[in-house]
């Protein structure tokens, strides 16, 4: 939803949500249960928000609504912890240092078989995501690089569950992306933060092995000049570094 002006995203998912808890409840579905999937699906798509405290809100306001309004009368006391339960869920507290969930944009690594040019054409070669969220870097990647063998890392147990979900043929696992070892990987591609830079390239020039690239979507490593840039539609820029050479 980026295209829109705050906060008629916001509206947008709320009604969304509300769309379908009507439908359900006009439908004979139990009140919690409509609560539950309209939830879900205001979770669905707070997700699609890149900051965090747009998120929180338009997580929360189909519960806060429906709580002001009255409308969820009789349903258990229980049932209002379920919205925590999935935000907490899908971004753990662990996750709070890293960036936030925001998904790869379509056709943004198309340009890395030209940027980054794999031996063979990437076949067999082993990629990563570092942070893989819902996936859509690892489809990118594959777009990029069909041929190479894309894996993912995520730290929430359930955006690592759908990314399975949406990318079955990548390996992905649910784990520290920080203690994972990255030398097996020929490149290693991370939608990070600015604070968070200088740890990438520190572990990157440490583990990755001769001839690998480190990727970077919109974040550059602070004093380390890239090997290539590119500029990408909607205010994107993809970074391009070797770092086995800093070494």
């Amino acid at each position: 939803m980026p295209t829109l002006r705050w906060p008629f995203p916001a509206l947008l998912s709320w009604a969304a949500a509300w769309g379908l808890f009507s439908g359900l409840r006009q439908l004979g579905l139990e009140p919690a249960l409509a609560l539950a999937a309209a939830a879900l699906c205001g979770g669905a798509l707070a997700l699609l928000h890149q900051a965090r405290w747009r998120r929180l809100i338009v997580a929360g306001g189909f519960p806060l609504s429906l709580l002001i309004t009255g409308a969820a009368g009789g349903l258990p006391a229980w049932v209002w912890l379920l919205p925590l339960l999935l935000l907490a869920l899908a971004y753990p507290r662990r996750t709070w240092g890293d960036a936030p969930l925001f998904p790869t944009p379509r056709d943004a690594l198309l340009r890395l078989r030209d940027l980054a040019p794999l031996a063979d054409a990437g076949q067999g070669a082993q990629l990563l995501d570092a942070g893989c969220g819902l996936g859509a870097g690892l489809r990118e990647l594959r777009r990029a690089y069909p041929q190479a063998r894309i894996e993912g890392i995520e730290w929430s147990g359930l955006l690592a569950q759908l990314a399975r979900w949406r990318c079955p043929w990548a390996e992905i696992s649910r784990g520290d992306l920080w203690a994972q070892p990255w030398q097996p990987f020929a490149l290693v591609y991370v939608f990070q933060r600015p604070e968070t830079m200088a740890r990438v390239w520190g572990k990157a020039c440490a583990e990755m092995g001769p001839d690998s690239w480190l990727i970077s979507l919109d974040f550059a490593v602070p004093e380390v000049p890239p090997l290539a840039t590119l500029a990408l539609p909607g205010g994107h820029s993809l970074w391009v570094y070797r770092p086995a050479r800093a070494v």
